[in-house]
């Protein structure tokens, strides 16, 4: 059985890749803040183990890692997923505290969560494994008000382009998943404010399809690997926006 580890998975776009990948019989570590919806994820399906830990806590990561892999027996795969938008605005609007929060969870949660894939898919038997980063549209070109949030995302981009190539003689393989629009919370919140403002909402995509694409990235073999994808609304206006 293969076995993957996804943090923030417990809403969103994470919570609906953790259901993908149990319905297709991988072992599947559940990694956020919150316990309880982990715990009901976890009791509702027998592959699913409950994680809860703050993906800024090196601490509290280690032993994530640590439980997971001693449970499991190895780790194949991460889902680097745990985010937040942080308050919109334009720079000036927004205290470096709250830049600094974003910052935490996006760029350093990611790395440390990397970190401690890497360092166990190099030593165990055999050796490799994979590590998917969620990056965003926003990690190509930015939402207004979104200045946090597309600076991290444009970080997560060269963390993915580091660990490919640090992780090239060891099997290890790391991609980055670039979603626009999946229907979660997080666009929600975004519709619901260009609604107020009296604008159009953006236009989404079911969640699960976000979720399928993450599982084809996880499941081909280490010599094949989707060094980056882009998965969006159809309507977005992504594509010839100047």
């Amino acid at each position: 059985m293969k076995t993957i580890l996804i943090t923030g998975a417990s809403s969103g776009i994470g919570k609906a890749t953790a259901e993908a990948f149990l319905e297709a019989g991988w072992r599947v570590g559940l990694v956020a803040r919150r316990a309880e919806p982990l715990e009901a994820m976890a009791a509702a399906h027998k592959g699913a183990m409950a994680l809860p830990g703050d993906v800024t806590d090196v601490a509290a990561m280690r032993e994530v890692f640590a439980r997971f892999v001693a449970e499991a027996g190895r780790i194949d795969a991460l889902f680097n997923n745990a985010g937040m938008f942080g308050a919109p605005g334009a720079i000036d609007e927004i205290e470096v505290e709250d830049f600094d929060a974003v910052v935490n969870v996006n760029l350093r949660g990611m790395f440390i969560c990397a970190r401690e894939a890497f360092a166990r898919m190099r030593v165990q038997s055999p050796c490799g494994g994979r590590i998917i980063n969620n990056g965003s549209i926003s990690a190509h070109v930015p939402r207004e008000g979104s200045v946090s949030y597309t600076t991290t995302k444009h970080a997560i981009t060269g963390l993915t382009r580091s660990l490919s190539l640090d992780g090239r003689a060891l099997d290890i393989a790391c991609g980055q998943i670039d979603i626009g629009n999946a229907e979660t919370d997080m666009v929600a919140g975004l519709n619901a404010r260009l609604i107020e403002a009296g604008q159009p909402p953006n236009a989404t995509m079911d969640v699960r399809d976000a979720a399928r694409s993450v599982l084809h990235m996880a499941e081909l073999p280490l010599n094949a690997n989707v060094q980056f994808m882009t998965v969006m609304a159809t309507k977005m206006p992504y594509i010839g926006r100047g």
